[in-house]
């Protein structure tokens, strides 16, 4: 009995994996992020050290603004095979960094970018909406489970201000749709 309850889990873990390798670390636009640093955080013995890991993205709609965010990373064997589920904590900061333009209209609430925190079930979204009335850009990060969701979030507000001498800020609510 406990061999063919084995055998099902083993079974049912390879399915997973194949189904699962493809969209494992897909990113919700072609440019994925930009690894920065990893430091870990918790030794393991022959395999990978859990850590927490710092990558930079650059939002793919309004030019000059980049969001860095952390993310812990399981070690262990799961870890090192891409089966473990990534826990919820996740933090971001974004900042102008250079002037801001538009490269089209956007919807409130539009995934800037997109990743699988597990094999199948737990994928983590940054979002990006506008304050209109005081023009600043806001960015969330948070978490999604396909069954129980999670509550782990974080916000990050970029205010929207010239860039340069002689230069007006463009105003993000033109640019809603």
């Amino acid at each position: 009995m406990i061999a063919r309850l084995n055998f099902a889990r083993a079974a049912f873990a390879g399915i997973a994996l194949a189904l699962g390798v493809g969209c494992a670390t897909a990113p919700a636009f072609a440019d994925g992020p930009d690894l920065i640093f990893r430091k870990s955080t918790v030794w393991k013995f022959l395999t990978p050290d859990d850590k927490l890991a710092v990558y930079g993205i650059d939002d793919p709609v309004v030019n000059g603004v980049a969001c860095h965010y952390t993310v812990p990373e399981k070690g262990g064997v799961k870890g090192m095979l891409g089966v473990a589920e990534e826990v919820s904590d996740i933090s971001i900061a974004c900042r102008q960094i250079g002037p801001i333009s538009f490269t089209g209209k956007f919807e409130q609430g539009d995934v800037v970018y997109r990743e699988s925190r597990s094999l199948i079930f737990k994928k983590m979204q940054i979002v990006r909406g506008c304050d209109v009335k005081r023009n600043v850009l806001v960015y969330l990060v948070y978490s999604d489970k396909l069954i129980e969701g999670s509550p782990k979030n974080s916000t990050s507000a970029v205010p929207i201000m010239p860039w340069g001498a002689g230069t007006d800020a463009p105003k993000c609510g033109d640019f809603v749709r």
